[in-house]
């Protein structure tokens, strides 16, 4: 786990460095977008045609009024008024069927552009090195994936159509407007331009409630996800610390709530002053435009009625278009919440020209050569803009700079594992132990020096043959939740029912299988807590054996396992590590006394190593871990081949085909 004993700095961005934060989002909107340019012309052309449409309705309107019941002859044109009243009732049904296609196009390319999002999301977490997952929470991961992906729902499906269409009827219904009365159109929109300064500082301070507001879900989600899992829920009851966890998550879902509610406040006495001043324009426009005529201005009666029309159609798209502003840049913020993770460089990626690792011709040979490495601080999200949480004081726009590194986890460590040859690495608990096995796959990459698999760098070979290649066991095995089946076959998805048995017989898991009600399907559970950890620990052997590869690495992988069980694991391994290069790390000595060599690691330093007769006759590190386990009280006997091995003395013995292993007290 990464360590660190500095503390992150924060550094106050400048307003050209929030400038550059909020730039490129709307391009790469735009991007998004890109694939369903085609569908979007054609929602375009249909909105265009639509408010063209709606438009023509307040001059038939006005036709109706001044041609057909009220001519300058004075007789009704009862003809004229049919045809004008066709024309209106054809006009919106016409409209509303280009709204229907136009709303499933609009559907269709807005969860469409989601689904890529959260695809691309998905798959560049999936190429994160370790680090970046042992420093973030898994909820919150998941509310990005699940919470801000959903909040920018509407922005994709809906908002550019919306803006586009109201965009389009405005535009429209403003010019008819300038051509029956430019004197009554000024009236109207005499206060547009304070409405827009208002209404873009009410979008800032969304944005930024949006920003807070999705954090805040952040936490609950991660609170939701790290009690109510199976640990969480076990870890609970044991500590008795239910009532805890449920005003955690109250006081999370408090902020939660009072967030939502600021953020549906804010903006709506702005939008209640505009929704008035929009109600009594009319009597205004009544009252100036008696007066005009009063004055001798030639308005006629259809002139002012098909004006209140148009200007009560603008009413509601202005509306809108303010409102889905508003949307946008709420929306925004969750954008560059998303961005953030998929700007991210993994740090641990395939070089070009990168070899590929035949597996054919793979001896296994392992080399540590002059190897340094310290744990990468945890990564601040790059370029992230960050808030206040919850303050007083305001909202503040800052960014977290990583604290100073630490010293070196290995230093200096020089090693070779021939291959097919079972090599332990000893040592007490925080020496490096499992930080040189995480080296070999590159979970993490070296700072200095270098490590090699048949003389070639694993930094030179493909990401793809080097995993092929390596094959790990670890003390705490994860199984998904789902069939026994699924689990051993995720090493090899292709693998038939015949291999996938024949990995369960190899790691004796088989017949415990088969004990089952339901066999090979039997359901796990979330990992795994419907089986015992010996049983997960085979089920985990099992996969590897089918995966079957060439470097083996097994961290404690018979810890905490009863006698009988740390048999059948113990024989399992015995399997899973012939024929393979195999690094294992063992606090439990006994397991690795017959290792071809053993490697004694001491804070981040190889101090020694040899075979177990070589370091116990050395008497250093070894030795020393050797007594503090059996030099006195309960002392662990080892059976193969009729020999026994106590305390390091050899003894002759014919044990039964059952009596591998005995616990001796004296």
């Amino acid at each position: 786990m990464p360590r660190g004993d500095g503390a992150p700095r924060v550094v106050h961005l400048t307003e050209d460095e929030i400038a550059a934060e909020r730039a490129p989002v709307l391009g790469r909107i735009a991007r998004m977008l890109r694939p369903y340019r085609t569908k979007m012309v054609f929602v375009a052309v249909a909105v265009v045609v639509a408010a063209i449409l709606t438009s023509i309705v307040p001059f038939l309107t006005k036709a109706v009024f001044d041609k057909a019941l009220f001519p300058p002859g004075g007789e009704i044109r009862l003809h004229l008024l049919a045809w004008l009243v066709v024309g209106m009732c054809a006009i919106p049904v016409v409209t509303a069927l280009i709204g229907i296609g136009q709303n499933w196009l609009t559907s269709t390319i807005g969860n469409s552009a989601m689904a890529d999002l959260r695809g691309d999301l998905f798959a560049h977490l999936q190429k994160m090195e370790l680090a970046f997952f042992t420093a973030t929470k898994t909820g919150a991961i998941q509310s990005r994936l699940a919470n801000d992906v959903a909040g920018v729902r509407t922005v994709l499906t809906d908002t550019a159509t919306t803006i586009l269409q109201n965009s389009v009827t405005v535009t429209a219904a403003f010019v008819s407007m300038l051509i029956l009365s430019w004197q009554l159109t000024i009236l109207t929109l005499i206060l547009m331009p304070l409405f827009i300064f208002i209404q873009l500082q009410v979008g800032k301070r969304r944005q930024r409630l949006a920003r807070r507001t999705q954090e805040s879900l952040s936490e609950m989600t991660a609170i939701t996800e790290e009690a109510l899992s199976v640990s969480g829920i076990l870890l609970s009851k044991v500590f008795n610390r239910a009532d805890s966890e449920v005003e955690r998550y109250r006081r999370a879902n408090r902020d939660q709530t009072r967030l939502q509610v600021e953020q549906a406040m804010t903006g709506r006495a702005f939008f209640a002053t505009v929704q008035t001043f929009f109600a009594v324009t009319p009597a205004i426009i009544y009252l100036v435009a008696g007066y005009m005529i009063s004055g001798g201005a030639s308005l006629t009666a259809g002139t002012l009625v098909a004006f209140t029309t148009l200007q009560a159609r603008l009413q509601m798209p202005l509306l809108q278009l303010m409102r889905v502003t508003l949307d946008v840049q709420t929306s925004l913020a969750l954008f560059r919440r998303l961005f953030e993770y998929l700007d991210l460089k993994p740090a641990i990626t395939e070089r070009p020209g990168a070899k590929v690792l035949e597996q054919a011709d793979l001896r296994g040979e392992i080399e540590f050569r002059d190897v340094f490495f310290r744990y990468p601080e945890p990564r601040a999200l790059s370029g992230t803009v960050r808030t206040d949480r919850f303050g007083d004081s305001g909202v503040r726009i800052e960014r977290v700079e990583p604290a100073p590194e630490e010293g070196w986890a290995l230093e200096g460590i020089s090693l070779k594992v021939e291959p097919g040859q079972l090599a332990a690495i000893v040592g007490p608990s925080g020496s490096g132990k499992t930080t040189m096995t995480y080296l070999v796959p590159r979970f993490y990459d070296v700072n200095l020096g270098a490590v090699l698999i048949d003389g070639t760098d694993v930094r030179d070979l493909t990401m793809g043959s080097l995993a092929e290649a390596v094959g790990m066991v670890t003390q705490e095995p994860y199984l998904f939740h789902g069939s026994i089946r699924d689990n051993i076959a995720y090493a090899k998805p292709d693998a038939t029912a015949d291999e996938i048995e024949q990995a369960a017989r190899d790691a004796n898991i088989h017949d415990r299988i088969l004990s089952f009600a339901e066999g090979y399907e039997t359901i796990t559970g979330e990992r795994g807590y419907r089986l015992s950890g010996g049983e997960k620990q085979r089920l985990a052997i099992a996969r590897v054996l089918l995966m079957d590869p060439r470097i083996l690495i097994l961290d404690e992988a018979t810890s905490a396992l009863d006698t009988e069980t740390e048999r059948l694991v113990q024989d399992a391994l015995e399997r899973a590590t012939h024929n393979r290069t195999t690094i294992a790390i063992a606090h439990r000595l006994s397991t690795i006394h017959n290792a071809d060599v053993i490697f004694g690691l001491e804070d981040g330093h190889l101090v020694e190593q040899g075979t177990h007769d070589e370091l116990l006759e050395l008497g250093g590190l070894y030795s020393r871990l050797y007594v503090e386990q059996f030099g006195a009280g309960q002392i662990e006997a080892r059976f193969t081949d009729g020999v026994r091995f106590v305390d390091g003395a050899t003894y002759c013995d014919k044990p039964g085909p059952d009596d591998r292993r005995a616990d001796v007290a004296f």
